[in-house]
């Protein structure tokens, strides 16, 4: 006699039962995450081992074809999720030992572009969590105010959009950068996923007005280019567009925001998937009165701005510098300089340990090669690259 099948009832509580277990199992893991940053604080190891998450992910996947039937790129997804976790956990712990001072602080005010549910208000939240802090947020009409506000110690961080794989740089915090006395302390990439949102679910043929942010209006460009007879108004940020559309009131007017944060506004999604690449991140970097202490068995990034004679070459000679002591760029901007007409700034990315001997040996030799050089700060690298297998 055949078993008697599941109602669907019973099959949803059985999954309920599964997920609960999962979280306990989840929990037991990442716990076990900390054991391990606690032994290598005794070894001195690196919080990566390339090899050791290599063979991990081979295993995982051989087993799981072979005793649960599950796909490779599925075991893959999962596990990239587990092990990224898995390692900012383990700088955070490593961090929280280089910062003592920071363990004792659970709440932190941070100073944000834009109002609740702004994209630098869902980057401050992202990023602090991971650290269990508690926020006060303190909203800011233009980036100018978010730095002002940790200069004057009206907040501790300001958090900032630096760069977007779509739109490029952010110039305007660029030049910030120029003139602040704030450090880098930290860094998180947020993926952005741009929606159409309003007070109802109209045809897009029945929008005239549309407002946003400017970036977000540059990612977008593909779509509103096939907007007719819309016009597009701007504001300081994603979050006020929508305060702005809920305001208003009217079925013609939309905002271009996350869906997420459309919700909290009271505002229903009219068309997603709006940005020019499907793949759109944000960069965000953190910024603080002071400079933070990088565990040395942290990934970090070092960030320097200089400038640089008006002789031929002279930009050549400094990155040739970079090239012999072996330290990888991964971005070079220029800006120019206020009040110095045809001279710019460069800002550089490198990925780097500012107290290691190859670092230091080529800030000395960039000190003599450039007219003016500053760190504007060392902090924790949290771009966390997934390991690669070969999936046949």
């Amino acid at each position: 006699m055949s078993e008697q099948a599941l109602s669907l009832d019973e099959i949803r509580l059985r999954l309920n039962e599964l997920d609960d277990k999962l979280l306990q199992l989840l929990s037991e893991r990442r716990s076990l995450s900390i054991e391990v940053a606690k032994s290598k604080v005794e070894t001195a190891k690196p919080v990566r081992d390339a090899t050791r998450e290599q063979q991990l992910l081979v295993k995982l996947i051989t087993n799981g074809r072979e005793k649960y039937q599950l796909d490779a790129q599925y075991i893959t997804k999962l596990f990239h999720t587990i092990i990224e976790d898995s390692v900012l956990l383990q700088q955070s712990y490593l961090q929280n030992l280089a910062n003592p001072q920071h363990i004792r602080k659970p709440l932190a005010r941070v100073a944000f572009l834009g109002s609740k549910g702004s994209y630098s208000h869902l980057a401050s939240r992202e990023y602090f969590s991971r650290r269990n802090t508690e926020l006060i947020e303190l909203n800011c009409e233009r980036f100018k105010e978010v730095t002002q506000t940790v200069e004057s110690g009206h907040a501790d961080y300001g958090v900032l959009p630096i760069e977007n794989t779509s739109s490029g740089s952010i110039n305007e915090v660029y030049d910030l950068l120029q003139h602040t006395t704030l450090y880098i302390v930290g860094e998180l990439t947020l993926p952005i996923e741009h929606c159409l949102v309003g007070t109802q679910d109209i045809r897009l043929e029945a929008l005239t007005t549309l407002y946003s942010h400017p970036q977000p209006h540059q990612q977008c460009s593909e779509f509103l280019s096939r907007l007719k007879g819309v016009t597009l108004k701007t504001c300081a940020s994603t979050a006020d567009a929508m305060k702005k559309v809920k305001a208003l009131g009217r079925s013609d007017v939309a905002a271009i925001g996350n869906a997420s944060s459309g919700k909290l506004y009271g505002l229903q999604p009219i068309q997603g998937n709006i940005a020019n690449q499907t793949e759109n991140h944000t960069r965000f970097i953190v910024v603080a009165r002071k400079a933070v202490e990088v565990s040395p068995q942290i990934p970090a990034k070092t960030t320097l701005i200089m400038s640089t004679s008006q002789e031929a070459g002279s930009l050549v000679e400094t990155l040739l510098v970079l090239r012999r002591y072996g330290i990888n760029m991964t971005k070079l901007e220029s800006r120019p300089i206020m009040g110095n007409p045809w001279e710019e700034m460069f800002y550089v990315d490198l990925e780097a340990h500012l107290a290691a001997d190859n670092m230091q040996e080529a800030i000395l030799e960039l000190t003599k090669l450039t007219k003016h050089l500053k760190v504007l700060g060392c902090y924790p690298s949290e771009n966390i690259k997934p390991t690669q297998v070969k999936l046949n």
